[in-house]
């Protein structure tokens, strides 16, 4: 292929449901040439005004704990503000002090050394699952232990500690609800199913099952599962946060370390590996989202032509027939009415001024249209 110069998410548009942090993975997105389109899954319940955690903590410091589970590092931090704000943070510092405490991951541990605090265990892996077999294999039967949410339940978790003999106490040390102004978020998900998003990025397990209740709520699941299953890719900063859309089966990709700036380089290493490749004579091409790269520059492409090339594409140098992209152009449209052999040919015209030269694309007289590739 010829080396080019064109950044290397030019020509996709990425979609962000983070609600904390979607600027700083904006910029990061932006930066590789993407376009992104923001729509924020989730609102994070400010922590003074959640009076479950209140009831957690105070439940906490009447009746002392034995182990804690720190989950996430921001909820750490919050929590202990939290208290403060309550007039409750000597009281809880002093329970946490006098329990063992295991930290997932590093930055949780720095959390917890930052409260003045040291843990007693952190897995290499960050993983709860392995916190949880460290926690089984110290023997919890009769001991109370609290454990840390991270905005929505961990049943397993928390139910094999309880099969195990421990009295568990959930601390909710934030909550998520719909964002008060769900429009982005609408319309985030109806670009993903139009097929005007190439990547759906998600930062939070929250936000990964709001999208998926959202599409519940409109009716429109099945059509979701298929683009997130299909030209959609899912990317997740996680595990935890892939949980929701892996028990839907959705396939996703993530990290090896649960990290912005390791999802934004995934994004930028997937996205292209899923591009198609083509050479026309002496012409590289290659398809990315809404825009082609030809000859190593970079033209943006109209929906409707770009949906016409793709299917020339998906047969490179076979002659497709006009009705056949009248069906295409249809799909595309979704709609049946106002399609005809017309636009096919203003397609066709648009697709041929986009990409800069009209020989790509032959006409095959009284047969239709094919790329300029022998067969």
């Amino acid at each position: 292929m010829v080396e080019t110069e064109v950044p290397p998410l030019a020509g996709y548009t990425v979609g962000v449901t983070a609600a904390r942090r979607a600027d700083e993975l904006t910029v990061l997105l932006e930066r590789r040439g993407a376009n992104v389109m923001q729509g924020a899954a989730i609102r994070i319940v400010p922590l003074p005004d959640d009076m479950r955690l209140r009831a957690s903590t105070e439940d906490m410091i009447a009746d002392p704990v034995d182990f804690v589970v720190v989950t996430t590092a921001i909820g750490f931090r919050g929590w202990v503000e939290a208290a403060e704000g309550w007039g409750l943070s000597p009281a809880l510092l002093d329970v946490l002090a006098q329990a063992d405490v295991f930290a997932r991951g590093p930055k949780a541990k720095g959390a917890v050394r930052a409260a003045g605090l040291v843990e007693s265990w952190s897995p290499a892996s960050e993983s709860n699952s392995e916190v949880l077999e460290h926690l089984l294999e110290s023997g919890v039967d009769g001991k109370r232990v609290a454990v840390q949410l991270h905005g929505e339940p961990l049943p397993h978790f928390v139910g094999s500690l309880r099969a195990a003999g421990a009295e568990v106490v959930q601390v909710p040390v934030y909550r998520w609800t719909l964002p008060a102004d769900v429009g982005p978020l609408e319309r985030l998900l109806d670009a993903v199913l139009v097929g005007q998003v190439d990547a759906l990025t998600f930062t939070s397990a929250p936000a990964a099952a709001s999208v998926l209740a959202m599409a519940e709520r409109q009716g429109r699941t099945e059509a979701l599962l298929n683009a997130l299953r299909g030209p959609v890719l899912p990317v997740c900063v996680g595990s935890v946060t892939a949980g929701p859309l892996l028990a839907a089966g959705i396939p996703v990709a993530q990290p090896d370390r649960p990290r912005i700036g390791a999802l934004a380089r995934t994004v930028t290493t997937e996205l292209p590996a899923r591009a198609t490749r083509l050479r026309i004579g002496d012409r590289a091409l290659e398809l990315r989202g809404q825009a082609v790269v030809v000859g190593g520059v970079l033209r943006v492409v109209p929906p409707a032509p770009m949906a016409v090339l793709r299917a020339l594409t998906a047969s490179p140098g076979r002659v497709l027939s006009r009705p056949a992209l009248v069906g295409v152009l249809r799909r595309h449209s979704g709609r049946d009415e106002s399609v005809d052999a017309h636009a096919v040919e203003t397609a066709i015209a648009r697709l041929r001024s986009a990409l800069g030269d009209s020989s790509l694309v032959q006409t095959v007289v009284k047969r239709g249209y094919r790329l300029a590739i022998p067969v």
